[in-house]
């Protein structure tokens, strides 16, 4: 599903800001899923996977400890809008409150496309933090 997220994400912008490598993404799954340092959140009904969130734990001193990002949270196009994205939300914020975390973070892309995206983690509680999201690949 990781792989479904980031080409519908490079689809909706018209660009190939992603690499996405099957094989490799399994492998670092398993290892972190393996060492405790990413949890899964799996939404299921009866044999389908209707979509997943997964967490890992970060720091700051802006947020006051240890806190909780959100890096992927995907549901299938024909389970949207019928409650499976909030389900997870639900099992991240218990997750959390579990782990003593101060908060939980979520980035969407600012743009005009995911504005649907930002509403409805506004709707959940999260608001505007500032900033934007960047990066710079370390070859």
């Amino acid at each position: 599903m990781v792989g479904e997220l980031l080409h519908e994400i490079m689809a909706v912008i018209g660009s190939r800001v992603f690499s996405f490598n099957r094989e490799d993404t399994e492998a670092r799954a398993r290892q972190w899923l393996t060492d405790g340092s990413y949890v899964v959140l799996l939404a299921v009904d009866r044999d389908a996977v209707l979509g997943f969130a997964a967490l890992y734990e970060s720091r700051a001193l802006y947020a006051e400890g240890r806190f909780g990002t959100i890096p992927e949270l995907y549901v299938r196009s024909g389970y949207r809008s019928k409650g499976v994205g909030t389900l997870l939300l639900a099992e991240a914020r218990a997750h959390a409150k579990a782990k003593g975390w101060t908060r939980l973070e979520v980035t969407t892309p600012p743009l005009p496309q995911f504005e649907r995206t930002k509403t409805f983690y506004e709707r959940h509680g999260f608001g505007v933090s500032g900033g934007r999201k960047l990066k710079a690949d370390i070859p």
